[in-house]
């Protein structure tokens, strides 16, 4: 039997703070009887100051809802006579991409009360969003709702939260095993949030015409012991290309890595008529070159959806506090409960499971290290 949607009440939603405190200088009003001020000094002197951290409330028509879930605690009432349903493909600064049910594609911008509501969030809306939006002129349109998420791939941007995607099944992490040098750490923060949010996680070893396939091994059996699929490719050679095409259909994939792993340059291969820019390595640096600007969907011949993302230099974590980072890690879940200390921190103390494990040979030295940096909160 299927529930009933909740009837819509008036709500008491916080709204974004306006204003930080600003700290006067001085008593004027003591300091005028005391001394005395010429004219121009009180022009100067005085300011009117906004609330400060004063929070600001609105009353919203709407549900309550899961932050987690919408980046708000009210999902707004529209009226779906005047708004249709649609999907965010892309957004542009203030102007979001929205395809509708019918396939039409519209310019939207967001409409003032989602952008005052109080969230963590950069962004209000991100790539992937399902949408209510009020349809205009010239395929022109305002975005009345965000519908609630699932599959969110973010992470930790100036404090807050930069949403990467949206509404994903699976997270392809792309990594270059030579040129840009290959990043094992790298993949462990990727699978993380994989474990955090539940997205599936597929690593692919890309530019293997560069190196021997026998030196890859050990980090793929180290990766594919855990249950994880690794796929090595090669876009020179087309080595493993159809294997992505097929793990890629008829799933919503959001391909991410550093810049310069050949995310495009893979997707072009697996669907030759994207034709998605390309540029190559810096051979000063070894570092790769932005090439995709904004995260965007991109439909595939065979079914399904991939999202290209910009490339990053720094993947920091997003709402995980240190001591859950242990239970992200596949490997070392299985030891945490057995440690003496039940708030062991793997790190340090003695009589600990996960310790004795790896000086065993039976947890991964390096995976045991990146643990570790995540566990003091080194940034990457």
């Amino acid at each position: 039997m299927s529930k009933r949607p909740r009837k819509t009440n008036k709500i008491r939603a916080e709204l974004r703070k306006k204003h930080q405190t600003r700290k006067r200088q001085g008593n004027l009003t003591r300091g005028y009887h005391e001394h005395g001020y010429a004219e121009q000094d009180l022009e100067y002197g005085e300011r009117v100051s906004g609330k400060g951290e004063l929070t600001r409330h609105r009353t919203v028509t709407g549900m309550e809802s899961d932050a987690e879930a919408t980046g708000f605690g009210v999902v707004p009432e529209v009226d779906r006579e005047m708004c249709s349903e649609g999907r965010v493909l892309a957004v542009h600064g203030l102007v979001s991409q929205v395809q509708a049910e019918n396939g039409d594609l519209y310019q939207c911008v967001t409409r003032g009360l989602l952008k005052t509501l109080s969230t963590d969030q950069r962004h209000v809306v991100a790539a992937g969003d399902r949408v209510w939006f009020r349809p205009g002129e010239d395929h022109s349109g305002w975005i009345e709702r965000v519908e609630p998420r699932t599959g969110i791939l973010s992470r930790t941007s100036r404090g807050r939260q930069h949403i990467l995607v949206t509404n994903v099944d699976q997270v392809l992490i792309v990594v270059s095993v030579a040129e840009p040098t290959l990043k094992p750490n790298l993949i462990d923060r990727f699978l993380v949030t994989s474990e955090k949010t539940g997205i599936d996680a597929l690593i692919c070893l890309n530019k293997v015409d560069l190196v021997d396939l026998a030196d890859l091994q050990p980090l793929a059996g180290v990766f594919g012991q855990m249950g994880y699929s690794v796929i090595f490719t090669s876009v020179k050679t087309g080595f493993g290309v159809d294997r992505l095409r097929t793990l890629l259909r008829g799933k919503e994939t959001v391909v991410s890595g550093q810049s310069g792993v050949g995310k495009s340059s893979l997707l072009n291969a697996v669907e030759p008529g994207l034709d998605l820019a390309v540029r190559e390595v810096s051979t000063d640096n070894e570092k790769g070159r932005h090439t995709t600007t904004v995260s965007r969907l991109l439909p595939l011949a065979q079914g399904g959806y991939v999202v290209d993302t910009p490339g990053i230099r720094q993947f920091q974590l997003w709402d995980v506090i240190a001591e859950e980072v242990a239970g992200f890690f596949r490997d070392l879940r299985p030891y945490v409960n057995q440690c003496r200390y039940p708030d062991c921190t793997h790190t340090h103390e003695a009589e600990c499971a996960v310790k004795d494990a790896v000086a065993d040979g039976h947890l991964d030295v390096r995976r045991y290290e990146s643990y570790t940096r995540l566990f003091s909160g080194d940034s990457m």
